[in-house]
């Protein structure tokens, strides 16, 4: 009885503070929180929402997690939506905060670590729901809602099944004038320049439409600038099909669009462009938006993103999929984009840029230049030596014809993607990832060969074919896989840490969640695998034959090991650990090493033939294009 007259009371004293304080000013949001006890199974968030002002509910119970009412101006949900992806399951509470704000329509839950929205931002016509108030507790139970509070005011400490809340209807346009009031006492003492109402301009497109550009609202005394201009094509009359009229809604206020992300901020307002009741993408004419904004500097990258509300209902997810950046100076942005939905700037507060760029990439060119002439080279002295029937020459030269096509792409990457731009890129990103690939396929080759010569030495090696198959027909299995579902290969933009505005650009993946997993589960996998393989070999190649007589020779133990590094591709793994103090030197000693990877391989067979002539007819010098067969496994050779 005590317990219920306390909660009582703290309802009560709750009320009187909010009627107090909203007296003369209504209150423009509510941010109602607390611990959802649950149980670990089959979780679920329940929503029934419509238009009106009659009170929101938020209750729960054992696997449930409901949000029904009447608060919204526009937005209409009905939707039971499984909690399983969010991990909530794990524990038996999770904490749990929901945020309304009436001025833009929007309901958002911060479940766990989770930020969901529920009702889209959108610009507001008529009333809206404001002044929600508490109403009296429901009952307890073991499941429910534990610390029911407001802000930081708790309603009360015990498990009830749900909490109501009471709303007052006032006009949206009434209630804006005293959010811009408040705003504008606010700027006297500190700079601010979020409107906290969402603006919309309405574009009837008529027969004859050409385009049109919508400026971006001003107020008069708080705003007075433009800072986003759109420009509509003519091609967006072309695609809509069912209707003429297009709206461009504009948000000052870009704080309820902020993802979690600590290291990226939205630069600009949010524009969202729709046309009513329909998906339009892929317009053969962009659409561009102008954004103007505050200067940053130039260790802060820019990117054109967009929030596609189909794809991702729930979380705010910024792509840059469909958009185009054009950087033009440090206070204005162009975005040129294929599709309708919100857009807008982020900027890296955190870059992570390429330190020495411009080194590196001349170190590349250099080094894929000469391998390719060297490869060239190596390919011609291998074939001379075929008619020796070496079981090792077949795979060489297979190695030596995907490194050349692979430095030859990586080579004129650049020139191609600045020349044939994304279309290009394409047909150039998937032959340069297939003949990645390729080389990586064969360097195992490599190592599974030397692994069959030193430990199955009178079991005849697979014939040549065989190879040729492998390593030149299954690496395009992935990528033709990868090309047939799309958006993987394209223009790729590799920023230089002195200028982020004047990105390197190459055909390669993109930078999207899809390229990301295929380099993963292709390139990264099969790296890890070659790297340690290889490591593996050169440990058991050693073991094997350390002990013989002509590695007491300095120069032919440097040169079997330093060999078989350059055929197992050994100094890939250098990329794993470009990290801490040292990551500059590795950088650019895994860039020297890998680019002129074709240079070493062909020096390390020309030093073999000459030191199999500088020895005469010893056993050394015996019959030998200098593969690991002749010259470490010795007492194989003549077999």
């Amino acid at each position: 009885m005590e317990s219920r007259l306390t909660d009582s009371l703290r309802v009560v004293f709750i009320l009187t503070i909010l009627l107090a304080s909203g007296s003369s000013e209504n209150d423009q949001d509510l941010k109602f929180c607390g611990t959802w006890r649950h149980g670990n199974h089959r979780l679920h968030l329940s929503l029934n929402l419509s238009p009106g002002c009659n009170g929101i509910s938020i209750s729960a119970n054992e696997s449930s997690l409901s949000v029904e009412g009447q608060i919204t101006a526009q937005c209409r949900r009905s939707d039971l939506i499984p909690l399983d992806k969010y991990g909530l399951d794990l524990e038996e509470e999770s904490t749990f905060c929901l945020h309304w704000e009436p001025l833009l329509d929007q309901l958002k839950l911060q479940l766990g670590e989770n930020n969901l929205t529920l009702c889209w931002p959108a610009s507001l016509k008529g009333s809206c729901c404001t002044d929600l108030t508490p109403g009296p507790n429901q009952p307890q139970a073991n499941f429910g809602i534990v610390n029911g509070r407001i802000q930081t005011d708790i309603i009360s400490h015990k498990t009830h099944i749900a909490y109501k809340f009471h709303g007052q209807s006032i006009s949206c346009k009434a209630l804006c004038d005293q959010a811009r009031r408040g705003r504008t006492q606010v700027n006297m003492i500190e700079e601010n320049t979020e409107d906290p109402c969402a603006r919309s301009i309405e574009v009837d497109m008529s027969d004859d439409f050409r385009g049109y550009n919508i400026t971006s609202p001003v107020t008069k005394g708080v705003f007075e600038e433009s800072t986003a201009i759109v420009h509509l094509p003519p091609a967006l009359k072309q695609a809509a099909k069912t209707t003429t009229k297009v709206v461009c809604t504009f948000f000052r206020n870009n704080t309820q669009f902020q993802e979690v992300h600590k290291e990226i901020r939205i630069l600009s307002e949010v524009v969202e462009i729709t046309v009513e009741n329909e998906v339009i993408t892929d317009l053969p004419e962009p659409i561009r938006i102008d954004f103007y904004h505050d200067a940053t500097p130039k260790m802060q990258s820019r990117k054109c993103v967009s929030w596609d509300t189909r794809k991702d209902p729930l979380q705010v997810r910024w792509l840059v999929d469909g958009c185009i950046t054009q950087q033009r100076g440090a206070t204005k942005t162009v975005c040129l984009c294929t599709h309708l939905t919100y857009f807008s700037v982020l900027v890296q507060l955190e870059p992570r840029p390429v330190r020495h760029l411009l080194v590196l990439t001349t170190i590349t060119s250099l080094g894929c230049a000469v391998s390719v002439i060297s490869c060239v080279a190596l390919i011609i002295f291998l074939s001379r030596k075929r008619r020796t029937k070496e079981q090792s020459i077949p795979i060489h030269l297979g190695l030596a014809v995907s490194l050349a096509v692979l430095n030859l792409l990586f080579f004129f990457t650049g020139v191609l993607a600045n020349v044939g731009g994304e279309s290009l890129c394409t047909w150039v990103g998937a032959g340069l990832h297939y003949s990645l690939l390729s080389a990586f396929t064969w360097m195992g080759i490599e190592v599974f060969h030397t692994f069959w010569l030193v430990y199955m030495v009178f079991t005849p090696s697979p014939k040549p074919y065989i190879w040729s198959l492998v390593g030149f027909v299954l690496p395009a299995v992935p990528t033709v896989t990868l090309a047939a579902v799309g958006d993987i290969y394209g223009l790729r933009e590799v920023v230089p840490s002195d200028d982020v505005s004047n990105p390197y650009l190459m055909c390669w993946m993109k930078e999207n969640y899809k390229a990301l997993l295929a380099h993963y589960f292709t390139n990264m996998t099969i790296l890890v695998s070659l790297v340690l393989s290889g490591i593996v070999m050169l440990f058991l190649v050693y073991r094997k034959i350390h002990r013989r007589d002509e590695w007491r020779q300095n120069r032919v133990a440097f040169l079997s090991i330093w060999g078989l590094s350059c055929l197992f591709g050994t100094s890939w793994g250098l990329t794993f650990l470009e990290f801490g103090p040292l990551s500059d030197l590795v950088l650019f000693l895994s860039c020297i090493l890998n680019s002129f990877q074709g240079f070493l391989l062909m020096l390390r067979f020309y030093m073999l033939e000459w030191m199999r002539k500088q020895a005469g007819g010893s056993a050394l010098g015996s019959n030998s294009t200098g593969s690991t067969r002749q010259h470490m496994l010795q007492a194989q050779e003549k077999s």
